[in-house]
């Protein structure tokens, strides 16, 4: 038998499953194959820079694939509704006897995956498909009432007693073929309607072994201190592997399997670093069980319904000052100046710079949602529009609508220092941190004639007016 591989947000060798499945099985060879996406990449709003980083990953897979005797072929399906056709028409040139993929999970995604599947078994081509972009099987998890949760802490409750019954399953390495099936192909150094100039090699560079890599210095030197410093932008405390799971360059499960063995095999005890890192795991796990569950929030659609009355404005002017890092509010500046500089953004600026677009602007979230797809070299569906929506009262088990971030109480906090805010915001790099978390002094240095924007709003205004149209839109009295 010769099996094809279809690789997605998976490219890697280890703990893949689909691959590893394929391997032991096939007696003529294995082949690989990736589907080039422009015209649906730019639909779903990829960013130039993952898209470079995806590149420089597939150069990196296939080194690793050739080491198996697996050839990795690169083919062009510009949109989803093209893929079906491209697989059947590779798989009959290589004669290959089935295929083999991980699922995926958003709704065109698996619509695309559907059709797939009719095609090829119409034509007596089996299908194989694994989960992989979660430990645990998003829909695995149901409440008693057979539904999906929707709220975390028991979603987190319920995952922990999965994986304690169950334990960490990884698919281990694939088997090396005997033979070549064929030739690779060459990785395309460009792609239409994407500008790959715009990558950082150097802060993301590429490959499972960087991955991986990354993944043991993190738990070696920074997991037991996370809980105390990982919402500290200043300070080199997050892992940084959130590229490398949005393409599946690294497995959640070696992560998990990582963090388990430091601490120990506890899931939400012992170390508390470890257990907060974990923690962020199930969020992320929580977020792709939602896709599943709830399709529309793939869809621009609020997870709560009741929320689309919401009367957000349209503000392009004040949109495009907040994108640019120009609100006068020197933390929201400095997380919207590292994403537009570096592809990134720490996870709790993240959630400042959001709440600030959705409740200080009442811009509408999916104007933020797809400004950070558009920018984010980890760029995720799931994640992202959890954030989003939790930033903006919209969605499951989100952040209550009268709870405002103040930016400066924010900026105090987890940037008392004012480290990171003097490094992405130069105008400011002379000025006190007194002065950064006050916005009356603040006001005084810029009479004074420093050079720094005036504020986009009044927090304290903008906090009342946010309220009283959540209140307005959702008859609260």
């Amino acid at each position: 038998m010769r099996a094809l591989v279809w690789f997605r947000s998976d490219l890697r060798v280890d703990d893949n499953p689909a691959l590893s499945a394929a391997c032991a099985v096939a007696d003529r060879g294995v082949v690989g194959v990736f589907l080039t996406c422009p015209q649906q990449w730019r639909a779903h709003d990829w960013a130039d820079v993952k898209v470079e980083f995806l590149i420089r990953n597939l150069v990196c897979l296939s080194d690793r694939l050739k080491a198996l005797k697996i050839p990795l072929l690169v083919r062009a399906a510009p949109t989803f509704a093209a893929a079906p056709q491209v697989l059947l028409t590779l798989a009959r040139h290589l004669g290959c006897d089935g295929l083999y993929f991980n699922r995926e999970y958003e709704v065109n995604e698996r619509r695309r995956d559907s059709a797939v599947v009719e095609l090829c078994e119409r034509e007596d081509i089996p299908v194989h498909c694994f989960d992989d972009q979660t430990v645990v099987p998003p829909g695995a998890l149901r409440t008693t009432a057979g539904g999906f949760y929707t709220v975390f802490t028991p979603f987190k409750r319920a995952w922990i007693a999965w994986i304690q019954e169950r334990g960490v399953a990884l698919a281990g390495s694939p088997r090396p073929q005997r033979e070549w099936a064929c030739a690779s192909d060459p990785i395309p150094q460009a792609v239409a309607g994407f500008d790959l100039s715009k990558g950082h090699s150097e802060l993301w560079p590429a490959g499972e072994r960087s991955a991986l890599a990354r993944l043991r210095a993190f738990v070696e030197q920074q997991l037991r201190s996370y809980r105390r410093y990982r919402d500290f932008p200043s300070i080199d405390a997050t892992s940084r592997l959130s590229p490398y799971l949005t393409l599946g360059v690294v497995s959640v499960r070696r992560c998990l399997a990582e963090a388990l063995e430091a601490n120990q095999g506890r899931l939400d005890r012992g170390m508390p670093g470890a257990a907060t890192w974990v923690t962020e795991l199930i969020w992320r796990e929580f977020y792709r069980h939602l896709v599943l569950g709830f399709p529309r929030v793939c869809m621009n659609r609020a997870f709560k319904p009741t929320t689309e009355s919401v009367p957000w404005r349209y503000d392009e002017q004040e949109f495009r000052i907040w994108c640019e890092g120009r609100t006068g509010y020197p933390i929201v500046d400095a997380g919207m100046r590292q994403l537009a500089q570096t592809g990134w953004m720490h996870n709790r600026l993240r959630m400042i710079v959001a709440m600030f677009l959705t409740k200080d602007l009442l811009i509408d979230w999916r104007w933020g949602e797809r400004y950070f797809m558009q920018s984010l070299v980890d760029g995720d569906l799931a994640n992202n529009n959890g954030g989003w929506q939790w930033a903006a009262s919209t969605g499951t088990d989100a952040v209550p609508y009268f709870r405002v971030f103040n930016p400066f109480l924010q900026a105090r906090r987890f940037d008392p220092d004012g480290d990171f805010i003097r490094r992405w915001v130069p105008e400011l790099s002379g000025v006190d941190s007194r002065v950064l978390h006050d916005p009356a002094l603040l006001a005084h240095a810029r009479r004074d004639g420093l050079a720094y924007a005036e504020p986009v709003c009044d927090h304290t205004t903008a906090r009342r007016r946010a309220i009283q149209a959540f209140e307005e839109s959702l008859n609260i009295h």
